[in-house]
């Protein structure tokens, strides 16, 4: 305060206030004024309330690092889709079409998450974006079961990756290659014995070609055991059933607010 009666020109000072129990932030401009006949210093004190304005720089503050975080986070997942591609794929065409397939069903689960300002996204939103391509227009190819489930940004992109890698399975070799094929999807959602949510989701294939289990491991076989298995610390269980592929996950679900 000794500096501003020190000053011949304006100070601008922040400062906190707490008024009715809440931490209000100011902007004060503090004028020198001429002595009066008391010779006393004397100053003009000009305040106005920031509180909306600071609470906008510190949401700032945070969205910045929480982006910065994610966008850390999909170039992990993008390196790895194609570090992991490129090691399964047998040709340059197939690696850059994988490559390009499993990028753009990431962007389209970032859209669902933008969508819901990263947080999160519905489960039956996240399959359809991926089965709705291969549905007819009675809905027979294609049929959900389950309740609404939101799932946490996390879990949503990993459970979408997992949803790409089976949808294109069923499109090169299982359901979807024939046009009888059809997938059942349904998901149903438990108390653990831990008192958590668990997710148990099971991918059903019938009336597509006869299966016959892979005699190598591709990708999409090692993204399931990987990503759902140790992701979302879940199990999952991978049945080549002569009358269709049959996948069950199990997966602890985090808490939502």
């Amino acid at each position: 305060m000794r500096e501003c009666y020190a000053k011949p020109e304006p100070t601008v000072l922040e400062y906190p206030f707490e008024r009715d129990g809440v931490v209000h932030h100011y902007l004060g401009t503090y004028t020198p004024l001429p002595r009066g006949s008391s010779n006393r210093p004397r100053l003009a004190l000009v305040s106005l309330d920031i509180s909306e304005r600071k609470r906008l720089e510190e949401q700032q503050v945070l969205v910045t690092r929480e982006l910065h975080h994610r966008v850390k986070n999909t170039l992990a997942i993008v390196q790895a889709l194609v570090s992991s591609t490129a090691r399964y794929a047998t040709t340059i065409a197939e690696f850059q079409q994988s490559v390009m397939d499993r990028i753009a069903s990431l962007a389209k689960t970032h859209t669902l998450l933008i969508d819901d300002q990263w947080g999160g996204a519905a489960l039956r939103d996240i399959l359809l974006a991926e089965l709705s391509p291969y549905d007819d227009e009675i809905g027979h190819r294609v049929r959900l079961e389950g309740p609404d489930l939101h799932l946490p940004s996390e879990a949503a992109l990993a459970i979408s990756m997992a949803a790409h890698e089976l949808t294109t399975n069923a499109a090169k070799y299982g359901a979807f290659s024939l046009p009888t094929g059809h997938v059942h999807v349904a998901w149903t959602l438990d108390r653990a014995t831990s008192g958590e949510r668990l997710l148990t989701l099971i991918w059903e294939e019938h009336d597509g070609p006869l299966v016959q289990e892979p005699t190598r491991k591709g990708f999409g076989s090692v993204l399931l055991q990987r990503v759902l298995g140790r992701q979302l610390g879940g199990q999952v269980e991978v049945t080549y059933a002569e009358e269709g592929v049959r996948v069950r996950l199990t997966a602890l679900m985090p808490q939502t607010h």
